[in-house]
């Protein structure tokens, strides 16, 4: 008989002691070629890279998203946030998301998938659905970096509201809007390596 967990509510997740997130310096923003170049060279050799994107986002009904404007991985102590308005920059990281034998772990791909395909031109290959994991652990709801972290770690992973719905699509980031994305990345590289997955 399976073991059904429940998922910690946020007024659980709240009281918990914050969950300790990359800062600016463990962060590098890739927008031009050069910087793309560089990056992939830094990622190729990973096993496991912690994976998202973000898309400036829709506030009518039917407006179709032009996401995602930016990806981010990371590893177990950096994150890459790339920029996706540099063509070139564009192509290597769909090179990178392509590639065989690295694992991109992350939280909700479904959508990002799509819109990879359809931007990038590429589909991405071993991606890692960390959701599907805690499903066959026996929690029933999507857990989400949020709930992922409060079980793992027993600690509270802090999102900006402000920087989620921001303009993804902005040529110059703020800083509140690198944090975002590169913790995103970093959290799900986290999730996956105390799942014992490797």
């Amino acid at each position: 008989m399976h073991t059904t967990h429940t998922t910690p509510s946020k007024e659980q997740i709240a009281l918990l002691a914050p969950f300790e997130r990359l800062d600016l310096n463990r962060i590098s923003l890739v927008c031009t070629a050069d910087q793309a170049g560089q990056a992939c060279d830094a990622l190729a050799s990973a096993k496991v890279l912690g994976f998202d994107t973000e898309s400036k986002p829709t506030f009518f009904k039917d407006q179709v998203s032009e996401g995602p404007h930016i990806v981010q991985l990371a590893t177990a102590d950096r994150a890459w946030v790339f920029q996706l308005h540099d063509l070139q920059c564009r192509t290597m990281v769909g090179q990178l998301l392509s590639t065989l034998g690295i694992v991109k772990a992350g939280f909700g791909l479904g959508d990002d998938r799509k819109r990879i395909i359809s931007k990038l031109g590429v589909e991405p290959a071993d991606v890692l659905e960390l959701n599907t994991i805690f499903r066959e652990r026996g929690y029933r709801k999507d857990m989400g970096v949020k709930g992922a972290v409060a079980v793992l770690f027993n600690q509270r992973f802090i999102k900006s509201k402000k920087a989620a719905t921001s303009n993804w699509a902005n040529p110059h980031l703020t800083e509140s809007q690198l944090i975002y994305a590169a913790n995103d990345a970093y959290a799900a590289f986290r999730v996956f390596e105390a799942l014992n997955l490797g």
